[in-house]
């Protein structure tokens, strides 16, 4: 695996695979590697003839300074996992090789109704930091085709728009959340679990189960209620609790036969933020 810290040297490097009619697959990340990533570099090892990892911690999309400073960093533990994966090209850049002019001259995307719910209502400018990084990222490696995880499922969307407005043809491919033995969905703010929040956090893959069985019995403000309440009781500090149209986020009341449906859950257990989520249909 080659690493990369300077723009320039990725961009040069990548060019000359481009002159062998190479195709590039890109799998962004900010670090603290898990399965799941690893599950996306090998997705992108079948599709693509040439990997490339991003590891950076972006600023710019944390609304909370102390969640930005507390985001575990394992950079050497990352590489070693990377080269088992067998992924071909890391890169590995400082913030001010990112944004070498500052984030002031970066463009702004307008997210339109994705930025006002869910996870844009709950942290303000997540999304304009998101977008301002994935859109340097393509600029810097332009790959052929995008993996991402569905844990994330409305940052993906945000991103499926983001390529509309930059006139972007890259393929975006996301794959499906990998999970952990008991259902928590794979993150890298795990690792900041103590024991006992980790052994109550698999509860919200629980309500996600829940609401997706009781789904025929057509009332979504019962099951709703009745997760808000268990997790509540197990010491959550629940945010939300939804079901949205899984094609376009337009927040549901109730359960709509026949179309596409996703429940998302965002809650806090003590410092640490978790979201999750699951197709209904």
């Amino acid at each position: 695996m080659v690493i990369f810290k300077k723009v320039a040297d990725i961009q040069s490097y990548i060019a000359s695979l481009r002159a062998e009619n190479k195709k590039i697959g890109f799998v962004p990340t900010m670090g603290a590697l898990h399965n799941g990533h690893i599950s996306l570099v090998k997705q992108a090892k079948t599709a693509a003839d040439i990997v490339v990892c991003s590891i950076f911690v972006n600023p710019t999309q944390f609304n909370d300074k102390k969640d930005f400073e507390k985001y575990p960093i394992s950079v050497e533990d990352d590489v070693k996992m990377l080269i088992e994966a067998e992924c071909d090209i890391l890169l590995l850049p400082s913030v001010a090789e990112m944004y070498p002019d500052g984030t002031e001259k970066m463009p702004v995307f307008d997210f339109g109704y994705l930025d006002t719910i869910l996870e844009g209502e709950k942290r303000p400018g997540h999304f304009k930091g998101v977008g301002q990084v994935v859109a340097r990222l393509l600029d810097i490696v332009r790959p052929d085709k995008l993996f991402m995880g569905q844990k994330d499922y409305q940052q993906c969307m945000v991103v499926k728009n983001l390529l509309g407005q930059m006139g972007n043809n890259v393929e975006m491919i996301i794959s499906p959340t990998q999970r952990e033995a008991d259902g928590l969905a794979m993150s890298s703010r795990n690792r900041r679990l103590t024991d006992p929040q980790r052994a109550l956090a698999s509860i919200i893959y629980q309500c996600l189960v829940s609401i997706k069985t009781k789904q025929t019995d057509g009332n979504f403000a019962i099951v709703q209620k009745e997760c808000n309440d268990l997790m509540t009781a197990k010491g959550f500090e629940v945010e939300y609790i939804s079901l949205a149209d899984a094609d376009n986020l337009t927040l549901l009341s109730n359960y709509e036969a026949g179309r596409p449906m996703v429940a998302l859950i965002a809650a806090r257990i003590g410092e640490i933020r978790l979201i999750d989520n699951m197709l209904l249909q």
